[in-house]
Formats: structure tokens, C-alpha cells, sequence
């Protein structure tokens, strides 16, 4: 019988703990990396005002679990729940499973949301414009919660891919971003680099959700070599980027437990 490999979970921090948790409960051996590091805003006034205005849009999107979290923990404290009564304007939109779990954290009931159901091809903006979309009609306002990167351009309108905007616009609705939390590259010393260089040719498998945080892999360990590596990528467009990162072998898997299991498995 095979060993089974290390896992090494990429994900940010608090996302990470819980896969390693996951994991480890099934027999891994598993670590977390985190590659991104995820930061409240400093300056709040953009989200403050986002909130007060909220009942003038008829949806928000949520990028992320973290945009959820991160965009309720700056709800003013006097100011009740908008998403509190299903079917209450606006509705609650987020790409996959563990988004629409933050949503139901905040406190936002589950007829309020819309999300990609769980036998859907991938959980991204695709998924939900494919099931949003006939909502979206001339007029019909948006705002999108997202992040900003460190190493981007300063833009109060953040950072991200803007498909899902562009299809809002194009019919015929408005779209309005603000930024909740900054992503920047890790911190590593010395010993974390050194430990690092060896997991990129000790058999490891590596976990990726993120094509940003490959990016940030690169920016940390610029000289090394990862042709020896294999990656496990929860999207196509993840995939891609690992394969240009130099990953020698790439996996693309759902971004379910039982499902990335399944693809790390396949080939121990």
C-alpha cells in the first residue's frame, strides 16, 4: 500500500485551520501554508456608507467568505439587519458553499441567498450569473464586496475579476464596488523559506484556491524550482496558473472536501 502524501493547505489562515482540521480527521498528514494574508480596512468610511445605503440595491455579491465577514464586521452597530426577512431586498449573492456558510453565520437566512447548488460544474461568477441572471434586469443595482491586493494600484474599487460586473452592465444594471479586506503576500523568515524549498521536492502535494496566491508563492520563492511538485487547483483558471508556475503535475478538483480527497487519492 502507498503512503499518503503531506497536504499543504494554501488558503488564508482561519480557512486553513479548518481544511487542516478536516483533513487530519481523515488520516493526513496535513499543514497550512497560508500564501494570502487577509486584513481589515484601516479606513472604514467607504463601508459605512455602503451600509447605510444598502436598501437601495437589490443585490450584493459577495467575492468571498472572507468579503462576508469582513464587510459584516463593520455593520454600524444601530443599524438592523437589511437581509434579515427572506425575500427582502437585496438579495444575498456568493459563488459557492463556504461563502454562502458565512452568510448564514451573519445571519442571513437562507431564502435570501443565491448560490450555485452543490452538483454545479464549478462555484464560480459563471455558476451564478447562470443562475442570477434573470433577475437582473434595465436599472437593477449591485454592489460587489471585494478585496484589494497589496501589490496592486491603490483603488477604492479594489481588485478582482470583473466578468460578473461586465454582465450586469451589459444588461443593462449598475454595478457598485467597496473594498472590505487587503490581501497581501506572507511573511516568511529564514527557516519558513528553507522549509519551503524542501516541500517543493519532498512528494507533498499542494492545495491551491486561489490564483493570486500562487502569485504570491512566486513573489516569496522567486528561484524555486517546482517541477517536482504536484498541486491540487480548486478551478481551471488555478490550474493554469500552477501549470505557468512551473508545477510539474496539476490536478483540478471542486472545491469540496470529499472531491479534492478524491483527486489527491487518485493517483497516491
Amino acid at each position: 500500500m502507498s503512503t499518503r502524501p503531506r497536504l499543504i493547505v494554501t488558503r488564508p489562515a482561519k480557512e486553513a485551520q479548518a481544511w487542516v482540521a478536516d483533513l487530519r480527521g481523515l488520516g493526513f498528514d496535513a499543514l497550512a501554508l497560508p500564501l494570502i494574508t487577509i486584513c481589515p480596512m484601516t479606513e472604514i468610511t467607504a463601508l459605512t456608507e455602503a451600509w447605510q445605503g444598502l436598501a437601495s440595491f437589490d443585490a450584493v455579491m459577495f467575492v468571498s467568505g472572507n468579503a462576508v465577514s469582513h464587510f459584516f464586521d463593520q455593520r454600524p452597530g444601530a443599524l438592523s439587519n437589511p437581509f434579515a426577512h427572506a425575500g427582502a431586498a437585496p438579495r444575498a449573492w456568493v459563488t459557492g458553499p463556504a461563502s454562502r456558510s458565512a452568510l448564514l453565520a451573519c445571519g442571513v437566512p437562507t431564502g435570501a441567498i443565491d448560490c450555485p447548488s452543490s452538483d454545479s460544474g464549478q462555484f464560480d461568477s459563471e455558476a451564478l450569473w447562470r443562475l442570477v441572471r434573470h433577475r437582473v434586469v434595465p436599472g437593477y443595482r449591485v454592489l460587489v464586496v471585494r478585496g484589494r491586493a497589496e501589490r496592486a494600484e491603490p483603488s477604492p474599487q479594489g481588485v478582482g475579476r470583473d466578468w460578473f460586473a461586465q454582465q450586469i452592465e451589459a444588461a443593462g444594471g449598475s454595478v457598485t464596488f467597496v473594498v472590505a479586506y487587503e490581501r497581501r503576500a506572507p511573511a516568511w523568515d529564514h527557516a519558513q523559506r528553507e522549509w519551503v524549498a524542501r516541500a517543493a521536492c519532498d512528494g507533498s502535494v499542494w492545495i491551491f484556491s486561489s490564483a493570486e496566491a500562487l502569485g504570491y508563492l512566486a513573489q516569496c520563492a522567486p528561484q524555486q524550482s517546482w517541477a517536482q511538485s504536484r498541486a491540487i487547483a480548486t478551478h481551471p483558471r488555478i490550474a493554469e496558473a500552477a501549470r505557468k508556475a512551473g508545477f510539474g503535475r496539476v490536478q483540478e478538483s471542486r472545491p469540496l472536501l470529499p472531491e479534492v480527497v478524491a483527486s489527491i487519492e487518485s493517483n497516491t
